[in-house]
C-alpha cells in the first residue's frame, strides 16, 4: 500500500469522536435563516434534497481529521463559518455539523460532491432564495488556492503545525508520531501544490460562478494521475486553466442527447450518465492511479487504486432526474408575471420571424434526441452562434501518457501514444476503460481470467465479446473535436449529429427551462442577464459585479453585489479577444426587437 493510500487510511481515529458536535470547534456552521426554496416538482422532495446536498461519489480531498483540524494563515479555522466565504452554502443536516452542501464524508475523509458546484441561491429585498440544481455562485478557485496556502504555512511553520499535529493526533504526540504525520502531509501537499501552483490562474482568475473544469480534469488526470514515478506525477502534463466557463444547470440534464459546453459527450442513457459523473468526480479529488496488468482484457487495471464510488455517483443521477426546472418564485407583489405580457412573449419565442436570427425555440425548444438505447431523449444541436472560442483550444494540448503509453480499447480506441498523445484522448481512453472494467459483462471477465492462467491470445477477442449491446453506447461517451481555438467565421448554424461535414466551433443549445435562475449567461458567463443578452455585443457591459444579489426585472445578476470583491472584466469582437475566454460576443439573437417586445420575451423567460 502506497504513503498516499495510507492517507486515507489514518490510524488516528480517536479523534473521530463519536459526538459530532464535538468535532467542531474548528467547522462553526454559518449562521442564516433558512432560504425560501423554489418549487421544483413532486418528486423533489425533502429526502431527496438532503441526499443530494451530502451523497458521496468518491471524492477523498483529504482526511477529515486534518481539516477539522487545518487553520486558514490568519490563524482561524479553515472551515470556519461553513466556507461561506466561498459562497458555498450552509448544510444544518450535513452528518459532520458545520460542513456545507456539497461537501461530504466517506470513513475518515471529506470530499466534494455534485451539489457543491450545482446548488444556487439568490438574494432578492433581503430574503434568500435557493435552486437546487443551479449553477453555484461559488469561488472554487480562490477555495483550492487558500487550501493549497493553509497547508503550506502548517508545513512550514513549526508553531502551526505543533498545533495541527495536537488536533490530529490528540494530547502530546511523540516526535515519531509527529514525524510520521508530517511525511504524510508532505506526501498530500507534493501534487496538490503541484496542480494548483501551476494550473490555477493568478492574473485572471476565475471568479465566483466560473471554473475551468475540463482544464482541470485534463490536468489532474494526466498530471497527477499516470505517471511512472512512485508520485505519479508529470509535472509538464500540468498547463494554465484559462478557459472559465460558468456551470451548468443540471435539471432535464440527463435526458439531453448531448453533453459538455462543446457537446463532446454523447448523454441520455444510465450509462452515460455514469461517464458524465465519473468525469466529474476525477475533476474534485478523487484518487486514480491505473497501472498495467497485461492479462487484463484492456491491459491496465483501472480499478484497484480507484476512489469513484460508482453506486454513489448512479444515486446522484437518480437524484438529479427528480430535479425539476424551478418556478418563478415571486407569485404576488411587484415581482410577479405580468401573465399576458408573458403571453405575447411566448409567441416571440416560438415566432421564426420576430428576432434577428428566428425564433428562440428554433434552437432551444423541445424536440426528440437521438434515442440510447431505448431510451428517449431530448435534441441538443450544437450551435456556432459567434461565441467566445477560447475552450476548443483544450482539444489541442498534447501530453505524455506515462503509465497508459500503448493503453488502447479493441476496436475503440488506438493504443496511446508514449509522447506528444492528446490529452482528450487519454481522457476518454481512461474513462471509457474504467467503465468497460465496471460495467464489462461476465464474458469479459471470464476472457480476462483465461488469459492470466493460459496466456489466451487477447487480440483476437472479436466485438461481440468486447462489447455487449448495453456498452455499445460508450463508443460516443467522447468525440474528438475541432482543435485550434479558431475564430468562428459565416452565418450562425447549427447541427445535430458529429458525423456532420464540416468542423464547427460550437456549443450545445439546451432546452431552456428554467433559464431565468442561471445567470450569468453565454457559456463562459460573460453576459449578466437576460436583457443584456438581447443586446448587440457593443452594447453589453464591459464589466460587472458577480454575487448571489439577484435582480428579477432584467432577470439575471444585479449590478450591485456584496458577497464577493470581484468585477468580470469581459472582451469586445476585435481580432483575438474573441478567444480570450471571456469574450462576450455571439449569440445576437433578438437584438432587433422593440423595447416592448424585449419586455414581453423577458417576461415569458420568467416562467418557462
Amino acid at each position: 500500500m502506497t504513503m498516499r493510500h495510507r492517507l486515507f487510511r489514518l490510524k488516528h481515529l480517536s479523534i473521530l469522536l463519536t459526538s459530532a458536535a464535538c468535532l467542531l470547534p474548528g467547522l462553526r456552521p454559518a449562521e442564516a435563516a433558512a432560504p425560501i426554496y423554489a418549487e421544483q416538482g413532486k418528486q423533489w422532495t425533502q429526502a431527496a434534497r438532503l441526499q443530494y446536498y451530502s451523497q458521496d461519489q468518491g471524492s477523498r480531498l483529504m482526511p477529515l481529521q486534518w481539516f477539522l483540524a487545518l487553520k486558514q494563515t490568519n490563524g482561524k479555522p479553515f472551515g470556519d463559518d461553513s466556507l461561506s466565504r466561498y459562497g458555498y452554502l450552509p448544510n444544518p443536516d450535513s452528518k459532520t455539523p458545520g460542513l456545507p452542501v456539497g461537501f461530504t464524508t466517506n470513513g475518515n475523509a471529506v470530499g466534494m460532491t455534485c451539489s457543491a458546484c450545482h446548488t444556487r441561491q439568490i438574494e432578492v429585498d433581503g430574503k434568500a432564495y435557493r435552486i437546487d440544481g443551479g449553477p453555484a455562485i461559488s469561488d472554487f478557485q480562490s477555495f483550492a488556492a487558500d487550501l493549497d496556502s493553509a497547508v503550506g504555512h502548517t508545513l512550514s511553520d513549526t508553531a502551526s503545525f505543533d498545533a495541527f499535529a495536537a488536533a490530529v493526533l490528540g494530547g502530546t504526540p511523540s516526535a515519531e508520531n509527529k514525524t510520521r504525520l508530517r511525511k504524510e502531509v508532505e506526501t498530500w501537499y507534493l501534487p496538490y501544490h503541484t496542480i494548483m501552483s501551476i494550473a490555477l490562474p493568478k492574473d485572471k482568475p476565475w471568479g465566483p460562478a466560473r471554473l475551468d473544469a475540463v482544464a482541470m480534469i485534463l490536468n489532474r488526470v494526466t498530471g497527477l494521475d499516470i505517471g511512472t514515478s512512485p508520485d505519479h506525477i508529470i509535472k509538464s502534463n500540468i498547463h494554465r486553466a484559462d478557459t472559465p466557463v460558468r456551470y451548468p444547470f443540471v435539471w432535464n440534464a440527463p435526458i439531453q442527447d448531448k453533453t459538455q459546453w462543446p457537446g463532446f459527450a454523447d448523454n441520455g442513457n444510465d450509462l452515460l450518465g455514469l461517464s458524465r459523473n465519473y468525469g466529474e468526480v476525477l475533476g474534485v479529488f478523487a484518487e486514480f492511479y491505473p497501472k498495467k496488468a497485461p492479462w487484463r482484457l484492456l491491459g491496465v487495471d483501472y480499478l484497484e487504486n480507484n476512489s469513484a464510488n460508482f453506486e454513489g455517483l448512479k444515486a446522484v443521477e437518480n437524484l438529479v432526474k427528480k430535479i425539476g426546472p424551478p418556478a418563478w418564485p415571486w407569485k404576488q407583489g411587484k415581482w410577479a408575471v405580468n401573465t399576458p405580457l408573458a403571453a405575447q412573449g411566448k409567441a416571440i419565442y416560438e415566432s421564426p420571424t420576430k428576432t434577428e436570427n428566428g425564433g428562440c425555440i428554433a434552437c432551444h425548444g423541445i424536440r426528440d434526441g437521438i434515442p440510447r438505447t431505448l431510451s428517449k431523449t431530448w435534441a441538443t444541436p450544437l450551435c456556432q452562434v459567434g461565441t467566445d472560442a477560447k475552450e476548443f483550444e483544450l482539444f489541442a494540448l498534447k501530453v505524455d501518457t506515462g503509465v497508459l503509453a500503448g493503453a488502447k480499447i479493441p476496436l475503440l480506441e488506438q493504443p496511446l501514444q508514449a509522447k506528444n498523445e492528446s490529452a482528450v484522448k487519454v481522457l476518454t481512453l481512461a474513462g471509457m476503460g474504467t467503465l468497460l472494467q465496471y460495467a464489462g459483462s461476465p464474458k469479459i471477465l471470464d476472457l480476462e481470467i483465461k488469459a492470466k492462467t493460459k496466456l489466451a491470445l487477447l487480440e483476437k477477442v472479436t466485438q461481440s465479446a468486447m462489447l455487449t449491446p448495453e456498452l455499445e453506447v460508450l463508443r460516443g461517451a467522447y468525440h474528438q473535436m475541432p482543435a485550434g481555438g479558431k475564430t468562428p467565421t459565416g452565418a450562425y448554424q447549427c447541427k445535430d449529429k458529429f458525423t456532420d461535414p464540416n468542423p464547427m466551433i460550437a456549443y450545445e443549445s439546451r432546452v431552456l427551462q428554467g433559464i431565468w435562475a442561471t445567470a450569468p449567461y453565454l457559456h463562459n458567463g460573460s453576459v449578466p442577464t437576460l436583457a443584456a443578452l438581447l443586446e448587440p455585443a457593443q452594447n453589453r457591459p464591459a464589466e460587472f459585479k458577480v454575487g448571489p444579489a439577484y435582480d428579477p426585472e432584467k432577470v439575471g445578476l444585479a449590478v450591485e453585489q456584496s458577497k464577493f470583491d470581484y468585477v468580470l472584466k469581459t472582451t469586445d469582437c476585435e481580432g483575438a479577444n474573441i478567444k480570450s475566454g471571456n469574450s462576450r460576443c455571439g449569440h445576437e439573437f433578438g437584438t432587433k426587437l422593440s423595447k416592448a417586445e424585449k419586455a414581453a420575451l423577458l417576461e415569458y423567460l420568467k416562467i418557462l
